[in-house]
């Protein structure tokens, strides 16, 4: 008996990268979500932002799942979170980056990495991985330089930053998966696939 197909529904090339660099046999799909609308929606219901990064990685999951019987499909969401509990949107521009960057400066956030597979229209499974980042005191010149240098590539990220790259540079403290802050909580979902026979255990 074949093992089932794993389908990615999501158009992160973060995510692409660490599935792909574990090892793990997939293909990319689209969510076919209005990630905005739904978050607005799903805000409005009183979700906090690790409840929401949940539902959104549920809805990404359910509807590829209808459409494609018999496969397990990964959805996927993060939310960042400041001290005071404000929800972190993208920033539209380099001058909203720098303005998020200065106010997160010697502080702590939360990040919140959610993952959920779902089979033939239903979650099977799902894990939220929550990671406290502590960001260094920046300096402007530091952050103005920061993003003159990587602002083709954060300006995608929440947070305006990618763990992986110059991002690093932000931080004095992350305590938890760096895995869950480039976009998945790997490790617990490449358990769950060994369970499935997606992967040799």
């Amino acid at each position: 008996m074949s093992a089932p197909s794993l389908l990615l529904a999501s158009k992160s090339e973060s995510r692409r990268r660490l599935l792909g660099d574990a090892g793990v046999p997939f293909e990319s799909v689209s969510a076919g979500v209005d990630e905005e609308m739904a978050k607005d929606a799903l805000i409005g219901e009183g979700l906090g932002p690790r409840d929401l990064a949940d539902a959104l990685a549920e809805l990404k999951a359910l509807r590829p799942s209808q459409r494609n019987p018999g496969a397990l499909v990964l959805g996927c969401d993060q939310t960042l979170a400041l001290d005071d509990g404000t929800l972190v949107n993208k920033c539209d521009t380099k001058e909203e980056a720098r303005a998020l960057l200065l106010r997160m400066s010697g502080t702590r956030h939360h990040l919140h990495s959610a993952a959920v597979v779902a089979l033939d229209g239903a979650p099977i499974w799902r894990h939220i991985e929550s990671v406290a980042m502590d960001v260094r005191p920046l300096s402007p010149a530091f952050v103005d330089a920061y993003l003159d240098a990587d602002w083709e590539n954060c300006q995608w990220c929440v947070g305006c930053y990618r763990i992986e790259g110059p991002g690093a540079q932000l931080f004095a403290k992350v305590a938890g998966s760096l895995f869950a802050v480039q976009g998945l909580p790997l490790l617990p979902l490449l358990d769950f696939l060994r369970t499935r026979g997606v992967l040799a255990a």
